[in-house]
């Protein structure tokens, strides 16, 4: 329920992701933890972020790092306990900062003891609240995990996996399942949590008459699985979220790549609030890309009053620096992209510090799903081991660890880091960037250029994705409020775009 006729909060905000065994280390053990996040709360709060979103803390086995949850009601020991998520709960409300939990609904661990019961019998209880079946079809399961069916050597049959072997899935059809999996929500509801990441939102539902998908020869089904009871799921997750107040929100991870598709999981304001938008996870650092992607989702969430998101880098993909052929200067000018878009933008820890991906090879990789090198440890301090005193940290440190490390980088005001909080303080402070509608303006080819306005606040966003310099006039004249690469902020905007630069533009007389 809103508090409010004002627009809810996680509309305005910046939401910065969270992957607490990378983040810091408390414990000298060298995997993150929540005191390792509670002591940076600090430098959290300096960025200027609204919102923190903790991948998950809970109890595991840790097949997949944590998505195989033995138990959604504690913590896990690696990442500490209940009194340390209460307390980080408290410390970043104190702070103004909101804090979301990852939920995971499509699968548990195989060591829940729902799924110890459900396989001890064909009889048991709990047998129907999970996925069983006497012949497998065709599906088969991400992380390079062969068919989504294993066989359970005790009672004859397989069951479903869309990802590892060790991560059942649950039947969402049994209202028990139903039941027990809202009651998790409520639980950390009341404990204060002021929304959930939703795991592969668009799994849950599954086709009933598990028929062979032609699709799934070279493709798993959690690239694709659309079915119209993922729907019913999440409507009754919603139903609960509105039960609380203080604009309590839903963020689904619907990794289907067609903007259509995944606007149908905001349903008539009932299902979402907000999905991932992933392609600009697919698009090279080129205007024309990303010209496409944000017009296609402008065309169809607009009409729908649908709020869109915005995303460079996760934890399931390559940094986007990375992705753009370790290019600073064009991952400084993505940020300008990322924090001025209608929508919500989700920034994923590092980026603000202009991270790549940590070299991996064999004997340092740890995820089944290659997904290593853009885990890698944040260093805190210049000098080795980063501020990760202890043990060997579980993955290596990203390329220029010292050289690009937050202590260095707090302080400098060309820093990325500066430039992130920048952006951070220009977007809460601008009606027109939190809320503004979109428009492109007239540009050369190799230039992506567009206002935001809401009511008599306005800006302009002028983004050369070229390596030579370009002409890009406007109407108007405008000042140049923040330059991707610190150049020629407090000055007149005379049309000019030096190479891989970006700049936010505000009125002249303003």
């Amino acid at each position: 329920m809103s508090d409010s006729l004002s627009p809810p909060w996680w509309k305005g905000a910046s939401i910065y992701q969270i992957y607490p065994r990378s983040f810091a280390d408390s414990n000298g053990d060298g995997i993150g933890d929540l005191g390792g996040v509670l002591h940076q709360l600090d430098y959290l709060e300096q960025l200027g972020v609204e919102a923190l979103w903790l991948s998950p803390i809970f109890r595991s086995p840790m097949a997949d790092a944590g998505y195989d949850i033995s138990d959604y009601r504690d913590i896990d020991p690696l990442f500490g306990s209940l009194a340390d998520i209460d307390r980080l709960i408290e410390e970043s409300h104190a702070r103004g900062m909101r804090l979301l939990l990852d939920f995971v609904p499509n699968h548990t661990s195989d060591q829940h003891p729902w799924f110890i019961e459900s396989r001890s019998s064909r009889d048991n209880p709990k047998r129907d609240w999970y996925i069983w079946s006497d012949r497998p079809n065709n599906w088969r399961a991400a992380l390079n995990a062969g068919s989504a069916w294993t066989l359970d050597e005790r009672t004859g049959q397989y069951y479903l996996h869309l990802f590892l072997p060790q991560q059942p899935d649950l039947n969402w059809r049994n209202p028990e399942v139903v039941a027990a999996m809202q009651d998790v929500l409520r639980f950390w509801l009341d404990r204060g949590v002021d929304g959930f990441r939703i795991d592969v939102a668009h799994c849950t539902g599954k086709d009933d008459t598990f028929a062979d998908e032609p699709r799934c020869i070279t493709q798993p089904l959690s690239d694709f699985n659309d079915q119209p009871y993922s729907h019913e799921v999440l409507r009754g997750l919603r139903r609960v979220v509105d039960q609380y107040p203080g604009e309590r929100v839903l963020i689904g991870e619907v990794n289907i790549r067609s903007t259509r598709q995944v606007l149908q999981y905001y349903g008539r304001g009932d299902e979402l609030h907000m999905s991932f938008n992933f392609l600009p996870l697919d698009i090279s650092w080129e205007a024309e890309g990303f010209r496409r992607c944000i017009e296609e989702v402008e065309t169809l969430y607009a009409p729908a009053d649908a709020w869109p998101t915005w995303v460079l880098s996760n934890h399931d993909n390559r940094r986007h620096r990375t992705r753009y052929h370790g290019s600073l200067a064009n991952a400084r000018a993505a940020a300008m992209l990322l924090m001025t878009l209608r929508g919500t933008p989700f920034i994923y820890q590092g980026e603000e510090l202009g991270l790549e991906d940590a070299h991996i090879t064999p004997e340092t990789r740890v995820d089944p799903g290659g997904r290593d090198g853009c885990r890698a440890p944040i260093p805190w301090l210049a000098t080795p081991p980063h501020g990760w005193d202890g043990a060997a940290t579980w993955l290596p440190f990203p390329p220029d660890a010292g050289t690009l490390a937050a202590e260095r980088q707090q302080h400098d005001p060309l820093s990325t880091f500066s430039l992130y909080r920048h952006l951070v303080a220009a977007r809460r402070a601008s009606p027109a960037l939190r809320l503004g509608d979109w428009r492109e303006l007239p540009a050369p080819p190799s230039v992506l250029a567009y206002r935001r306005q809401h009511v008599d606040d306005q800006r302009a966003i002028c983004i050369n994705f070229a390596d030579t310099a370009q002409v890009c006039p406007l109407d108007g004249q405008w000042l140049i409020e923040l330059a991707s690469d610190g150049h020629g902020e407090a000055t007149p905007y005379d049309g000019r775009l030096a190479p891989r630069q970006a700049l936010l533009l505000r009125p002249k007389d303003v």
